[in-house]
């Protein structure tokens, strides 16, 4: 019997690299129903554990990620601060793909085309794990908060209304 081959994305790559502990959760798209708290509950997961990633920019080359829970919404306003800039718009739909090598619906704030900013809601630093897409849709990676600060750079951050 052949062996099951393991999923092996941009993200999937480098936990590996970094030794990072982590458990795959795939989850079904035939329906079109990939919306976070829809994933939350085909991966049988607490919507609080899990989370999305929404990349923001302010103009001119300038991104941001923010790792935020699936239920809550971004703040513009919070986030623009955080991130020392007077005003910050999410990135549009059409430059996701291009710039971070994502689409919308897989995008993981590990394993970008390059490593911009990243900041990942305060509610995450109680968590013992999350849970973040892992850079396909239908697959998400479990794995340590503080784990996902080390591998992107994140700091944690109030993000959301």
């Amino acid at each position: 019997m052949a062996k099951e081959k393991k999923v092996k994305t941009n993200a999937v790559r480098l936990l590996d690299q970094q030794k990072i502990k982590y458990n795959l959760l795939e989850y079904t798209i035939e329906d079109h129903r990939i919306d976070g708290i829809t994933v939350a509950n085909k991966t049988g997961q607490p919507v609080a554990h899990v989370f999305k990633t929404l990349v923001a920019t302010a103009g001119a080359g300038k991104y941001f990620v923010f790792v935020i829970p699936v239920s809550a919404e971004l703040n513009l306003k919070t986030c623009a601060k955080v991130v020392e800039e007077k005003k910050i718009e999410m990135l549009h739909v059409k430059d996701l793909l291009p710039t971070t090598g994502y689409i919308r619906g897989g995008c993981s704030p590990i394993g970008m085309k390059k490593q911009f900013p990243t900041y990942i809601d305060e509610s995450a630093v109680s968590l013992d794990y999350l849970i973040v897409s892992a850079g396909k849709i239908g697959l998400q990676v479990q794995l340590n908060p503080h784990d996902l600060v080390s591998i992107t750079h994140a700091n944690f951050s109030k993000l959301t209304v």
